[in-house]
């Protein structure tokens, strides 16, 4: 996502003003008679939260304008729907539904097209989980979100599962000293556990030539299918050393059948 402007949309944040509660007040009075100029101010007096709320989507690589276009629309919403009786700040009430808004977004253009079905499955499922949240102290669970929405929690965790991001098996989640880790390092190979590609082409010569502890991180890596970090939590070491070795060996084993 690009860095932060000045102008968003056409909107210089650096100068969006800011109401004091008793304009709030003031302002929430005359829009729930009709008053499209108090409506108007007071959407531009909340603009900073869209804006504090965009930030936490920084790592989608969406464009800010877009972003803050959408943000804007839950905050009207938000607006339109707030009832200020209800004992909470106008904040608290328009922030989830600011998320909510963006939220949507990004999954309806998310390049893996799910279902209509599925989708609003999973948006009744989080507008569940969000009201929820709001009358308790801890996050609810799938059993008290399915009993709420009438859903049931195995159409919960389809549902859910379904509108997640995709992950490249090349995305980075961890560099350490120029060695980076990826997505395909967690993952392991239990389906070839038997048929191991080591074992299939006979290296028996070139694991052989290895240090004792390079031999049994490829055994338990390629052998047993486990992660890195389930080698790392085994034999006591970081996963970045784990990996470090790991390279290492297979570029020894590599050199030697290249001889």
């Amino acid at each position: 996502m690009a860095s932060y402007k000045v102008e968003i949309c056409g909107v210089n944040t650096a100068k969006l003003p800011i109401l004091k509660e008793e304009e709030k007040e003031d302002l929430f009075r005359r829009i729930k008679q009709g008053d499209s100029e108090a409506r108007e101010t007071y959407i531009k007096g909340n603009l900073r939260l869209v804006l504090s709320v965009i930030k936490r989507f920084s790592g989608n690589h969406e464009n800010v304008d877009d972003l803050f276009q959408i943000g804007c629309i839950g905050l009207i919403k938000s607006i339109d729907n707030f009832d200020p009786d209800i004992g909470v700040k106008f904040s608290t009430y328009a922030v989830p539904m600011i998320i909510g808004e963006i939220r949507r977004y990004l999954r309806d253009n998310n390049s893996i097209r799910v279902s209509r079905s599925l989708r609003d499955t999973a948006y009744k499922a989080i507008h569940t989980r969000e009201l929820l949240s709001k009358t308790s102290t801890k996050e609810p669970t799938i059993e008290e979100i399915a009993k709420e929405s009438g859903l049931t929690q195995e159409e919960i965790v389809f549902a859910l599962d379904a509108i997640q991001s995709p992950l490249s098996l090349y995305d980075p989640v961890y560099t350490d000293g120029g060695d980076t880790l990826y997505v395909m390092d967690q993952i392991s190979d239990r389906k070839n556990r038997e048929e191991n590609w080591i074992e299939a082409l006979s290296l028996n010569d070139a694991m052989n030539r290895l240090s004792e502890r390079e031999n049994y991180i490829l055994k338990l890596r390629f052998f047993e299918g486990k992660t890195q970090m389930e080698v790392a939590d085994e034999i006591h070491i970081s996963q970045a050393q784990v990996s470090r070795l790991e390279k290492s060996a297979l570029k020894s084993i590599r050199h030697y059948l290249s001889l």
